[in-house]
């Protein structure tokens, strides 16, 4: 029988492609087969760094379907890596699926460490970062609501992503939900020519953006709830 194969989990840079590792390289061209997010995304990237490799397409809308596939490769013996549009692939980002049927059929995987934008926002806000509360995108309509006031008492830094044309509206709802005095850091373009970091409270960040560029992706850190607010809070909801 033939060893099986193993699936690997390859962070591609979230912008600067010099923060690649020569670990990634060298599993990308080493393996037998390659699955991208949108494979015309990654290809400038492949091309750049000479990886010639098979790539297929492997996307939140085909993840189920196409993980059957992948396990079959996998028992087959073919080693297979997994990358995302950028970053790290399973955070907000297709992965989590395929990992679990990896392991259910007993397929070795590996992540590889690398390039993800929350960290770099989180260390870079100046708020605590040793508990942390990462929430990835919010609910977009059914349950918005209810994890807002669910986060509204969290005393972690809380680490949300956002798109640029709902980032005025977040902040608005984080008005209602946290406070305008809530301290937040909002980070877009990391690791690009325009990265850029805004620090204040909710009101004067969204002032802010009111009236400069709304573009790339955005990592919105906001301040922990205070103890004291957190109980306020409690006793109302009792």
């Amino acid at each position: 029988m033939n060893q099986q194969g193993k699936l690997y989990l390859v962070p591609t840079p979230i912008g600067n492609l010099e923060d690649i590792t020569f670990r990634a390289i060298r599993i990308l061209k080493e393996v037998d087969l390659i699955l991208a997010e949108d494979t015309r995304t990654s290809a400038p990237l492949l091309k750049h760094f000479e990886i010639h490799q098979k790539v297929f397409s492997h996307h939140q809308h085909n993840e189920h379907q196409s993980s059957n596939e992948i396990i079959k490769f996998l028992k087959e013996g073919k080693n297979i890596a997994l990358i995302s549009d950028a970053g790290t692939p399973a955070i907000s980002d297709p992965g989590f699926y395929l990992v679990r049927e990896a392991l259910k059929n007993e397929i070795a995987v590996e992540c590889l460490p690398g390039a993800t934008a929350f960290v770099p926002a989180l260390v870079n806000s100046g708020f605590p970062t040793d508990r942390f509360c990462f929430e990835g995108f919010l609910p977009l309509k059914k349950g918005r609501q209810t994890r807002y006031k669910t986060l509204a008492t969290e005393e972690r830094t809380l680490i949300l992503y956002e798109s640029p044309h709902r980032v005025l509206k977040t902040l608005d709802e984080m008005a209602t939900y946290f406070g305008a005095d809530r301290q937040i850091s909002v980070s877009r373009e990391l690791t690009k020519m325009f990265e850029e970091t805004v620090r204040g409270t909710v009101a004067e960040v969204k002032l802010y953006f009111e009236t400069h560029p709304l573009k790339g992706e955005f990592v919105m850190c906001v301040a922990g709830a205070s103890p004291k607010t957190s109980k306020e809070k409690d006793q109302e909801a009792d």
